[in-house]
């Protein structure tokens, strides 16, 4: 998330829904024998443009699931949306993940994997076209997904960048 566009929301006053993308269980392995802890990832979001991600590592799954969620509540980012999908088609990578998504007509529903579909259904986007390609790493997906949601711009800001009349977005 490099880029300059990327707007920081504050928890306040937001009634946020969290949604638990994937559990793993770690094993660290000592001279005294096996050392189990567990690492979660969480989506957040109001289902109306916010969402946020957080990994919570703990002994105890509860535990691991609760961080998770408080590491969420801290970089949450704001996501344009046009009705109930998204503004313009939009691709990203993080790691070995590479994410691409379109916005899709009314009714089409959210078409998108796992992790994917968790992220979208937090932000509140009922129509969308997503593929992942590499990686199905939860972490790298979530990761690449909210990179990309995050450098969405709506028609507003274009204007408003290139100082011109909303009506010359669309007509050249």
């Amino acid at each position: 998330m490099a880029n300059m566009n990327v707007k920081k929301v504050k928890t306040t006053e937001l009634e946020l829904k969290d949604r638990l993308v994937a559990v793993r269980r770690v094993t660290k392995v000592t001279k005294g024998g096996r050392h189990f802890s567990f690492a979660a990832i969480v989506v957040v979001g109001d289902e109306n443009g916010v969402v946020g991600f957080g990994l919570g590592k703990a002994n105890e799954v509860t535990t691991a699931i609760s961080k998770g969620i408080e590491d969420a509540k801290k970089n949450l980012v704001k996501v344009p949306l046009n009705k109930r999908t998204i503004p313009h088609e939009q691709s990203a990578k993080f790691g070995g993940a590479n994410v691409f998504m379109k916005p899709a007509a009314p009714g089409t529903g959210v078409k998108a994997g796992g992790a994917m579909r968790a992220v979208f259904e937090s932000v509140g986007i009922h129509d969308v076209l997503a593929k992942s390609k590499g990686s199905s790493n939860p972490h790298n997906l979530v990761k690449a997904t909210v990179a990309a949601l995050a450098e969405m711009r709506d028609a507003y800001t274009i204007a408003g960048l290139r100082g011109i009349h909303m009506n010359k977005v669309f007509n050249g």
